[in-house]
């Protein structure tokens, strides 16, 4: 028998999504899987929950949900020989976007019972995992303005970048160095990637890949509003080096040292974190994860 356990998010997608045990065996027949389903009920209960599904001997293990969710499912599973099912149905779903898991239940349902395994990187942040993208500065600010809002819509995300612009024309205390050799003062933006997708179809890394062994970094420093408003246009372009400022490249690792500020805004796959450590070691661990697409 194979047992396929479900980590859901029950407020992804606006709750409106059915996961209940006869929805799911009209895919996955009772006399070939044993389906155990779990809700999520607050931050982080759903990596306690994969946890608990590990030790029960979990066949397959299947995020439903956002990035959030499918990080924190992942996060448990890094290393391992069980596979990821992913069932897009946040927000965003930079992910599942890259890959091109359809936000089609019904079609997502199904690549999980084809049983396709990839192997993908995973990025590190000192002990913690993101799968898609982490940031800081503006990144960061525009996912805690995000997160303070009712709705998760495309246009909440509009309204909580424009309040981040508003903010860092005003003000900004983070002063970092780079790889112990490059210190900027202020950053705009520090953004690093393993994915290609940001979510809502938008991206700041079009050239990364999953399976390349590379990060895809972005760094912009301290900029006028104006180029700010002009780098949201390159972001909808997908051509971020279009600003002259902006330094893109990839490697396998980033070292961050906080020299001013009481601490790190991050957003780590599109979930806002506040870091206390005074210096983080960004890397990449090769096919480090198992995913059913």
């Amino acid at each position: 028998m194979i047992d396929i356990h479900f980590i859901v998010n029950p407020i992804a997608g606006q709750g409106r999504n059915n996961f209940s045990e006869s929805f799911l065996q009209d895919y996955f027949e009772a006399d070939k899987y044993n389906i155990t389903i779990k809700s999520s009920i607050y931050k982080g209960h759903a990596l306690v929950l994969s946890k608990e599904s590990i030790f029960q001997k979990a066949t397959i293990i299947v995020a439903c949900g956002g990035d959030g969710t499918i990080n924190e499912v992942a996060s448990t599973l890094v290393g391992t020989s069980i596979p990821l099912g992913v069932i897009p149905i946040g927000s965003g779903n930079g992910l599942a976007s890259t890959l091109n898991i359809p936000r089609n239940i019904h079609k997502a349902l199904l690549l999980i019972k084809k049983n396709n395994k990839i192997r993908i990187d995973v990025g590190q942040i000192n002990q913690r995992y993101f799968f898609s993208n982490t940031g800081f500065s503006f990144s960061a600010s525009v996912i805690k303005n995000y997160e303070e809002q009712n709705k998760r819509t495309l246009s909440s995300y509009v309204t909580a970048t424009l309040k981040s612009l508003f903010y860092y024309s005003k003000k900004n205390k983070l002063n970092i160095r780079i790889n112990d050799k490059t210190d900027v003062t202020d950053p705009f933006l520090v953004f690093v990637s393993n994915s290609n997708t940001l979510g809502y179809d938008m991206s700041l890394t079009p050239k990364a890949s999953l399976q390349d062994g590379l990060l895809d970094i972005v760094i912009v420093p301290k900029i006028s509003v104006l180029k700010m408003l002009y780098f949201g246009l390159c972001l909808l372009l997908k051509k971020p080096n279009l600003l002259k400022e902006a330094i893109c490249y990839q490697s396998d690792s980033l070292t961050l040292y906080r020299t001013q500020g009481a601490f790190y805004l991050s957003q780590i796959d599109g979930e806002s974190s506040q870091i206390n450590e005074e210096t983080l070691l960004i890397s990449i661990q090769r096919k480090a994860l198992n995913v059913l697409v």
